[in-house]
């Protein structure tokens, strides 16, 4: 909330965790980030490789898109797990943006921890799909789910789901980590979700390949089982039970091949669909399964269009007297939608396809009876670039105390460059049409093009702005509004453009550096409470991909209403210098200073000046530590910790993830409103 700063001690330090520069904050968070990666560290690499597997990143590196044709097939990564060189494809979001890195970092520390909870995840390119990649990570504690494991995994099939992105699991896992069973077994974010979810994701059609890499024991068997496509090398392991402790439950005396091996489930189970020899080969096969797909919404466009003549798979040749508007009536309310959604898709992605569906007489009679010939205007992505340079953002943000910008700059850096006219002549200007810009200033609403995505973007004022009040005779007034802060003229903007975007069916991006709402006599008896109610509302309700970048502060209900964690993100990004809580550190080490005054005097103790600093120190260090971005990212709150200067970049593959297999058919509604 937006509430005055306590009174603070003289010798306490409340300035941002040193360094302030933004860019040296970044290289801190970069060097942290490649520490990370190394997962359980370079003996545990090494003993991975002993055994004649690789690691979880070096599988990734082989399975996406990035790589020449003779390294792949020989197995070749770039170097290790820690090699993330410009060159390398998990390097590029482009190629793999991963996801949840930061993970159970700090945590599990009585158990030597747990880097980036023991499992990769993150959107990753296959022969041109996007898929959302999971892969165990066997040099932490071989592979075994965490509490923060399953909650990573979770959070990969959630997003999976919301665009249909096919599933490729990499598993090489002990199964549950024993010693948190009870945090790890039971629970709806608990490991038995991942194997519903499984289940779930089969029925809707979504594509599921696993491909088994080492060992999948107990109950996480049913995690490659319950997929479509299941590959699996010689040496793994797959069964329920290990041969210990089969003697110890029933006597007999196994060997891991007779039990659980790819031999046994290829010829004699039957369980598995493709027996590897080494990890390459699995991946190589895995690729060759994914290259096998068909292309989402363009299979459902010709599909479509083959009902109306058989031939156009063959042939776009002129047939005049083709019945089209019966072909059309024909054709089901499901399967119209989904043809209008391949049309757009294929209008931003490949404009020659849209040309070639609407060359011929009868298909272009189909094409403009769905509205697609309005679609070829949509320019080429190829081309397109930001209007501002990236690297302006290092020099337009500012995050320390009683520092202001203009969050336009911002935007300026992140959405495409496009053409204006102004007096007859024509320059460039961010493609960036603002709503209402003259009303609720302190959120800054507007339609843009990402990467030449249409999108919505809902973004926090971080200046002074002034709002113009109703007046009588002496005419309208002016009052102050605070940077960073939601007044409720603001949030019924933004409620109202919330639900444009979703009439429009397009993503809506959050840029959060909020302090949350205001708050005070006037603040509320100009409906503070109702506003952002419908705010809210609107926000929850959403249809479309909502994605969330947090550049500086995101405290309170301001989190809440620009779309938190408990909201549906599809994707949410944060910088270094992001900083996620309930309010400010200052704030709250005021309040619980107080309190914990109170309950040492009522014990009798006696509180001066220097304790009062001791106290109000400690405090402000713990809650600052908790309000820093890593610790968000450390229990999944954010899915990806970013660098400013590649904020667009990292749009421009989030955009792509969802426009490949979003639902936009679901009707938008809003609940009550308040008004």
């Amino acid at each position: 909330m937006a509430t005055p700063q306590p009174a603070t001690p003289a010798n306490v330090n409340t300035t941002p965790t040193a360094p302030n520069d933004l860019r040296a904050l970044c290289a801190q968070t970069l060097k942290r980030e490649e520490a990370i990666r190394l997962g359980g560290g370079q003996a545990a690499i090494d003993r991975q490789h002993e055994k004649g597997r690789l690691t979880a990143r070096e599988r990734i590196a082989l399975l996406v898109d990035g790589q020449e044709v003779a390294e792949r097939q020989s197995g070749k990564v770039a170097t290790s797990d820690s090699d993330h060189s410009a060159a390398s494809p998990l390097r590029d979001s482009a190629t793999f943006q991963e996801l949840g890195l930061w993970a159970a970092d700090g945590m599990y520390k009585e158990f030597g921890g747990a880097p980036a909870a023991g499992v990769v995840t993150g959107i990753g390119v296959v022969h041109g799909r996007r898929c959302m990649i999971i892969a165990n990570d066997a040099t932490v504690k071989a592979g075994a789910f965490f509490p923060m494991t399953c909650k990573k995994i979770i959070r990969a099939q959630t997003i999976a789901m919301m665009a249909r992105l096919p599933l490729i699991y990499l598993v090489d896992s002990a199964g549950v980590f024993l010693p948190l069973q009870e945090d790890v077994f039971p629970d709806t974010d608990d490991f038995g979700r991942i194997f519903r979810n499984n289940a779930v994701l089969s029925a809707m059609g979504v594509p599921q390949i696993a491909a088994i890499m080492g060992y999948c024991v107990a109950g996480g068997g049913y995690l490659p089982v319950l997929c479509d496509t299941l590959v699996m090398t010689k040496g793994s392991g797959l069964y329920l039970a290990g041969p210990a402790l089969v003697k110890a439950a029933i006597g007999q005396e196994v060997t891991d091949e007779e039990l659980g091996g790819a031999s046994m489930h290829m010829s004699i189970s039957g369980t598995i669909d493709f027996k590897e020899k080494s990890d390459e080969d699995a991946i190589e096969r895995v690729r060759s399964l994914v290259s096998k797909y068909a292309p989402s919404h363009l299979s459902a466009a010709l599909t479509s269009l083959h009902r109306l003549r058989s031939s156009l798979l063959t042939s776009l040749s002129n047939d005049d007297a083709l019945d089209v508007g019966a072909g059309v009536a024909s054709l089901s309310a499901n399967e119209r939608s989904q043809l209008l959604d391949a049309i757009k898709e294929q209008a931003v992605r490949n404009r020659t396809v849209v040309e070639q569906l609407s060359s011929d007489a009868s298909v272009t009679s189909l094409f403009r009876s769905l509205g697609g010939e309005k679609l070829l205007g949509v320019p080429s992505r190829v081309s397109t670039h930001s209007f501002a340079d990236p690297q302006r953002l290092y020099d337009v943000f500012a995050d320390k105390p009683g520092s202001q910008y203009d969050v336009r700059n911002i935007i300026a850096c992140i959405v495409d460059a496009g053409a204006t006219k102004s007096g007859g002549a024509e320059s460039l200007a961010p493609d960036f049409d603002e709503y209402k810009a003259e009303y609720g200033q302190s959120i800054v609403c507007g339609y843009a093009t990402i990467g030449g995505h249409a999108c919505g973007i809902v973004a926090n004022q971080k200046k002074i702005v002034q709002r113009t009040m109703p007046g009588g005779k002496a005419g309208p007034g002016k009052a102050v509004q605070m940077p960073g802060v939601i007044y409720d003229d603001s949030a019924d903007k933004a409620a109202r453009f919330i639900m444009d975007c979703n009439q429009r069916k397009i993503p809506i991006v959050f840029l959060h550096d909020t302090t949350g709402f205001m708050v005070g006599r006037d603040s509320e008896q100009g409906g503070i409470i109702r506003a952002g109610a419908k705010m809210v509302n609107a926000m929850s309700n959403c249809v479309v991909p909502k994605i969330v970048v947090i550049t500086g502060g995101s405290y309170g209900a301001g989190n809440y209403a620009m779309c938190g964690r408990a909201f549906d993100q599809f994707l949410a990004f944060a910088w270094p210098s992001a900083k996620c809580a309930v309010m400010g550190a200052n704030q709250a080490t005021g309040v619980l200073t107080q309190i914990e005054e109170a309950s040492r005097k009522r014990k009798g103790e006696t509180i001066d000046p220097a304790t009062h600093e001791k106290i109000y120190g400690a405090i402000h260090a713990a809650y600052t530590e908790q309000a820093a971005i890593t610790h968000a990212a450390a229990r999944g709150w954010v899915d990806r910790i970013i660098e400013p200067h590649k904020t667009r970049e990292e749009l421009i593959a989030a955009l792509d993830a969802a426009a490949q297999g979003w639902d936009y058919s679901r009707e938008f509604k809003t609940g009550v409103l308040q008004v």
